[in-house]
C-alpha cells in the first residue's frame, strides 16, 4: 500500500500478481489457485518472465506461499457467506481478482477493496478495458494511507455497514506498517459488528525461519528496501496472538504457513510447497 507512483498499483502488488499466474505457467496441475485475470490486469508486456524476480526455480517457495494464502481466504470466504455473512472488505487489495474470477460467491457479498487512490483509480480503469466492468456489489474504496486517511470511514462511505457482521482480510500488509499503526488497526477491526473475521498475514522473525528459506527473506528485505518499501515489522506468533487479545478480539487464532502445505499441497509429485516466514492470524470479534 506504500510506495506507489500515481494512477498505478505498486510493485509488491503487481509481483503478486504474476507469481499467481506463474504458477499457472510453470507448476503442473492441480493448481492450488487458478489466477490468469491478475496478469491480464497488470499487462507486463512480452519477456515479463525473463525478470530476475520470476526466475521459475528461484521463487518456487515464494509462488507456492502467494497461492497457498489465496485459497486460503477464499476457502474462508465461501465458508462465511455460507453462514449469511454478506460483507467482505480487502485491505491493501492490489490486484485481488476474487471478485473477477469467483463471481458466483462474490456477487452474494458486498465487496470493499481498500487501496491507495491510485491504485484504484488504476484498477477501475483496467477493469472496465477488459470488459469486467465495475458492479454494483464491487466497491473500489481509496484511502490515501500515507495522509492518515480513515479507512473506516470511508468504507462507511462507500455503503459499508459496520453493524453487520463482515469478513476483513488483510494480506501482505503489516511487514510495511509500524507495529503501532497495526496496533490501531486491529483496535477498530475488534470494534466491528459480533461474529466479524479478520484474517491477517505477519512475517516471522528470521530466527523462526526454516535454513534453507532465510537467504529467500533477506533477498525479499533488499529487494523491498531498493523499491521504497521496506519490512519493517516482524512477529512471533505469541507477539501477533496478545496483540489481537489486547485489540479486543473475542477469540484469536495462529494459523502457522506449515499448516497451508498440509492443507494444499500434500500428494504433489513435483515437490512444490510455500516457503515458511508468513503466517496468518485468525480473530474473531
Amino acid at each position: 500500500m506504500a510506495g506507489e507512483q500515481a494512477d498505478a498499483p505498486d510493485n509488491t502488488a503487481l509481483r503478486t500478481a504474476l507469481w499467481r499466474a506463474l504458477h499457472l505457467e510453470v507448476d503442473p496441475p492441480p493448481h492450488v489457485l487458478a489466477d490468469g485475470i491478475g496478469l491480464r490486469l497488470a499487462a507486463p508486456g512480452e519477456g515479463w518472465r525473463d525478470r530476475p524476480d520470476m526466475d521459475p526455480a528461484a521463487t518456487r517457495g515464494f509462488r507456492a506461499a502467494m497461492v497457498a494464502r489465496a485459497r486460503f481466504i477464499e476457502d474462508l470466504i465461501a465458508e462465511q457467506s455460507d453462514r449469511g455473512v454478506t460483507q467482505y472488505v480487502v485491505l491493501g487489495a492490489g490486484l485481488d481478482t476474487f471478485a473477477q474470477r469467483r463471481p458466483e460467491i462474490a456477487s452474494r457479498l458486498q465487496v470493499y477493496e481498500v487501496d491507495q487512490p491510485g491504485t484504484q483509480a488504476w484498477k477501475r480503469r483496467r477493469l472496465v478495458e477488459l470488459g469486467y466492468g465495475v458492479p454494483g456489489w464491487l466497491h473500489l474504496v481509496p484511502v490515501d494511507f500515507e495522509a492518515g486517511g480513515d479507512w473506516l470511514k470511508q468504507l462507511a462511505a462507500a455503503g459499508f455497514d459496520p453493524g453487520r457482521p463482515a469478513v476483513i482480510v488483510s494480506t501482505g500488509v503489516t511487514m510495511y506498517l509500524s507495529k503501532d499503526a497495526t496496533a490501531a488497526a486491529l483496535r477498530q477491526i475488534a470494534g466491528l459488528a459480533p461474529g466479524s473475521t479478520l484474517a491477517m498475514t505477519f512475517l516471522l522473525p528470521a530466527e523462526l525461519l526454516d535454513d534453507a528459506d532465510r537467504p529467500g527473506l533477506r533477498a525479499s528485505k533488499k529487494g523491498a528496501q531498493a523499491s521504497g518499501t521496506p519490512f519493517v515489522s516482524f512477529y512471533t506468533p505469541p507477539e501477533m496472538l496478545a496483540l489481537a487479545r489486547a485489540a479486543g478480539f473475542k477469540d484469536v487464532r495462529h494459523v502457522p504457513g506449515p499448516s497451508l502445505a498440509e492443507r494444499y499441497f500434500t500428494g504433489r509429485t513435483d515437490g512444490l510447497r510455500p516457503s515458511s516466514g508468513e503466517d496468518l492470524l485468525l480473530a474473531t470479534t
